[in-house]
């Protein structure tokens, strides 16, 4: 699996939106890794930010 599907099942996963930190957290995945993978896929429109700095998916 690759760093977006991990970031993307994490917030899946979630009940609510998480920072970017909460994701890191989860994932144990490098930040700037996590930053790229929800670069990534907010351009694919998989995931969507409630507010700034939050994310979940769609």
């Amino acid at each position: 699996m690759d760093s977006k599907e991990i970031v993307l099942q994490a917030l899946k996963s979630s009940d609510q939106p998480l920072k970017t930190q909460d994701i890191v957290e989860k994932t144990g995945l490098d930040k700037k890794e996590v930053e790229k993978a929800i670069k990534d896929l907010k351009d694919e429109g998989l995931i969507e930010s409630p507010k700034r700095c939050y994310y979940k998916a769609k």
